[in-house]
């Protein structure tokens, strides 16, 4: 779900808190993630790379990002083809990038999604060659 356009930590939250109830999701709020995303999505290198797109797929996997590694994959982590797409379309807004994919057909893709390094790999290029 999109937090563009928010700017405060409480608009983020009260926002989360409305998608969570109309899901029936429980709702927690980690007030130092919270706040290290705000933070990114203002300073985007404040962030690392890898740490970002870490807890984009922790949070599609719903895991901890502690317990997803470089060499995981998608699939060892229980993503789905669905959580693939809303993986990179979380990566895509976090980045202001665009990712050469298509889910159509992944095999095709000139984009790596073989682990979680490749996946990094690639964002990290698509960043640099942004700029």
């Amino acid at each position: 779900h999109t937090v563009r356009g928010l700017s405060k930590s409480s608009e983020i939250t009260e926002n989360c808190k409305r998608v969570c109830k109309d899901k029936k999701i429980r709702f927690q709020v980690n007030e130092d993630r919270l706040n290290a995303f705000e933070n990114s999505v203002e300073e985007p290198n404040n962030m690392d790379i890898g740490t970002k797109v870490i807890d984009i797929i922790a949070e599609q996997a719903i895991l901890d990002p502690g317990d997803v590694t470089l060499e995981s994959t998608l699939e060892s982590l229980g993503i789905d083809s669905m959580g693939l797409v809303e993986s990179i379309f979380a990566i895509e807004e976090a980045f202001d990038i665009q990712i050469p994919f298509n889910a159509n057909e992944p095999s095709d893709s000139d984009f790596n999604i073989s682990s979680v390094a490749s996946i990094i790999s690639g964002i990290e290029k698509l960043v640099a060659e942004k700029t």
